[in-house]
């Protein structure tokens, strides 16, 4: 058990106001809970959990066994502007005679809404510190004007997204007291998607039910604009009821503008249609069940461009409520949700899809690291916040252990022989590699890949790293865009048409990129290799085959069948030796790691392979080393068709500069260095003159496959600003 840094416990009073931000509370309410020698909690009600219309949730509280210190009934009714700003008013006259009652060291406040504001203020003027969760978010309403205000009144700050963490840090925060720990919903969430769900399903939808065959809304008004919101909230049920699909509907928020909602829904009768069920309140484990086994979520709530992403749930988003918010690729924004049409299309393209798991928001960690910050506050620190000018671009908070986690990805090499996976850092250090043999049959194959990367991404929590997502370079032409393996190369057998995303994502919970292996060569070089900052470039693999991938204008270039940076299969000669794709004249068919394993075989049956000072085991196999080797030794003929292998490679290099005239050409694998002079005396003789001073390169990485799949997550990654 770690030691407190402070003498006695610490008194930590949590504050909760409505059903939405103790779902968040929750998780740390338990792990405060669970640490007795350290904690003492007090837990202070507020807001819409004490009112009947909105399902009184304050029960939930006590059924999760938690003892309530203070019941504060803090709202004006009404539901417009003027009511929202006297709730504000009450909860500040009442909230002071309860916080010197309590006495607390600490008090935990959550988002942005009104309710935490008047705490966060209360709080603040009575000299007591404030931990707020989720600040440095951006929505696009009058939420971030709230957020904001309350994270200038907080001391600490715990934050979802690396993005986040930088707005915190841009308005002036001190960034030793941000800590960035995801959402403490993910915790809960992530564990209970595989429970039995059915049940849950035909409790609040009916018995018959369907999973993936219902619709989640959920919709509150926009303050800013109600008339707009609620003309949009009856465009949306409009459109759910020509739609004509199970639909679990819950009530909005008490937010201004809540009672003109609920007036449209009991004018479309939603309350008596046999298709919808509407609801004031489900338990947030059962929600998450509903979410995550729908076939579509709609509405603004923040939960469908958060929660549901974990669950790679369909959602569109209405409106503005959430403009600003970092997505998933499951959401589909109707920004202008001003016809029924426009709603309806948007529930035709999303209803029944599943997209990939995504942890831009936690990766069910956060409430270890929420605990273990709080247990690092002093009180002996001075109590008035200082603020770090000018504002600071990148977080220096990386040495404070509690905060520093290596932002990585597992990387994923399939390749003939080996399976091979390795965390990868962001810098493309390789932190831990992991290989075994490749199984022959797709069955054992995608069994060892899910028990493998199941393996590593439990260590990476002890190595300190946080798993982005998962790369996967492999033999053959991809999809990249679905991950699906579509044909394999005969060196990896029973491993055509193949889904590789999907058993990955719904098992590790995490995004999932695939390519070919010649185009994460490509990704390789471009992020950590030769490629750099290059505009225009060809990578080259000379390995057991030939591939590549082709970089322009800084991307990589798919074609219009995944078949582009085929490049071992350009042909160079009529007539020339088989190849395994099932022509002839290949560039692979005369350079690759097999065919000059071929020639070598020839060489040695009829005993002109070996040369004085060599020797081949009798249990050994001829290999294309054997035949470098006789080359080196002067064996003439050897060397004779390593210069054919590399004038036929050659030829094939300057076919791609005529055609697509990068700059750079980068020779990798384990031939390169064989190579590079063939290739370069080829350009010179035979290309064109504007192309004889392109740059030909050996790569200078030392594992391109493993490098290149850690690419595609950490690119997207850092481009989605996690």
């Amino acid at each position: 058990m770690e030691k407190n840094i402070n003498q006695r416990k610490l008194r930590v009073c949590v504050a909760t106001c409505n059903r939405a931000d103790y779902s968040k509370l929750a998780p740390i309410m338990f792990g405060i809970k669970a640490e007795p020698d350290h904690f003492v909690l007090s837990v202070v009600v507020i807001g819409s959990h004490l009112i009947d219309d909105y399902g009184n949730t304050y029960r939930m509280i006590e059924q999760d066994d938690f003892d309530i210190q203070a019941r504060l009934h803090t709202i004006v009714r009404g539901e417009d502007e003027a009511s929202m700003v006297e709730s504000v008013g009450l909860a500040l006259v009442k909230l002071p005679d309860v916080l010197n009652r309590l006495n607390p060291d600490i008090i935990v406040v959550h988002g942005d809404r009104f309710d935490a504001l008047a705490l966060a203020t209360s709080a603040a003027l009575m000299n007591i510190r404030i931990l707020h969760i989720e600040g440095g978010e951006v929505s696009g309403t009058i939420d971030d004007s709230i957020r904001h205000s309350i994270t200038k009144l907080a001391h600490y700050h715990v934050c979802c997204t690396r993005s986040a963490e930088q707005h915190l840090i841009a308005m002036c925060e001190d960034h030793a007291r941000i800590l960035l720990a995801g959402c403490p919903s993910y915790d809960k969430l992530l564990s209970v998607k595989n429970k039995d769900y059915m049940s849950v399903l035909k409790m609040w939808l009916g018995d018959d039910v369907k999973n993936r065959e219902y619709i989640v809304a959920l919709q509150h008004p926009v303050t800013t604009n109600i008339k707009h919101s609620i003309k949009m909230f009856e465009f949306t049920l409009d459109a759910l009821l020509s739609f004509n699909k199970r639909t679990l509907i819950l009530f909005p928020n008490i937010d201004a503008g809540s009672k003109e909602m609920v007036r449209v829904m009991r004018k479309k009768g939603v309350e008596h249609h046999p298709n919808f069920r509407a609801v004031k309140h489900v338990p947030f484990e059962q929600f998450i069940q509903l979410v995550a086994h729908a076939g579509c979520m709609i509405g603004n709530s923040s939960c469908g461009v958060r929660e549901a992403g974990a669950f790679g749930t369909p959602v569109i988003n209405l409106g503005t409520r959430q403009t600003g918010r970092e997505t998933g690729e499951n959401v589909l924004h109707v920004r202008d949700a001003d016809t029924q049409n426009k709603i309806i299309h948007a529930l035709q393209l999303q209803f029944g899809k599943r997209y990939p798991c995504s942890k831009i928001y936690g990766d069910g960690n956060a409430v270890p690291r929420i605990v273990k910050f709080l247990k690092s506050i002093s009180l002996d620190e001075p109590l008035q916040k200082k603020f770090c000018f000018p504002p600071v671009k990148e977080s220096i908070s990386q040495d404070i252990d509690h905060i520093l986690e290596t932002l990585s990805a597992l990387a994923v090499d399939l390749g003939g022989t080996n399976l091979r996976i390795g965390i990868v850092s962001m810098k493309g250090e390789i932190i831990k590699k992991y290989v075994q043999p490749n199984p022959k049959t797709y069955e054992d194959r995608i069994e060892l890949i899910l028990k493998m990367c199941i393996e590593a991404a439990a260590e990476a929590v002890n190595l300190n790293c946080r798993i982005l997502g998962v790369g996967i370079s492999t033999g053959g032409r991809v999809n990249p865009h679905e991950g699906i393996v579509l044909h394999s190369t005969k060196l990896i057998q029973e491993w055509s048409s193949v889904d590789l995303r999907t058993p990955l994502s719904d098992t590790l919970h995490l995004p999932v990129w695939v390519d070919n292996d010649g185009n994460c060569a490509a990704l390789a070089e471009r992020k950590f290799g030769q490629g750099k900052g290059v505009e225009d470039f060809v990578t080259i693999i000379t390995g057991t085959g030939i591939g590549g991938g082709v970089v322009h204008n800084h991307e990589l270039v798919h074609g219009s069948s995944f078949c582009a940076g085929e490049l071992g299969h350009i042909m160079v000669s009529f007539d020339g030796p088989e190849c395994m794709c099932g022509s002839s004249g290949c560039v692979e068919a005369y350079a690759s790691g097999i065919a000059l394993q071929r020639e070598a075989k020839k060489l040695h049956d009829e005993d002109m392979l070996l040369v004085e000072g060599m020797t081949v085991k009798n249990d050994e196999s001829v290999s294309a080393i054997h035949l470098i080797q006789a080359a080196k030794f002067g064996n003439t003929k050897a060397a004779n068709i390593l210069k054919t292998a590399g004038t036929a490679l050659g030829i094939g290099i300057i076919n791609i500069l005529h055609t697509i005239n990068p700059s750079l050409v980068i020779l990798s694998g384990v031939l390169a260095n064989q190579y590079v002079n063939v290739v370069k005396d080829m350009i010179r003789q035979r290309g064109l003159a504007s192309i004889q001073d392109v740059d030909v390169v050996v790569s200078n990485l030392s594992d391109p496959a493993l490098l290149g799949a850690a690419s595609m997550v950490l690119d997207y990654t850092t481009r989605r600003t996690y």
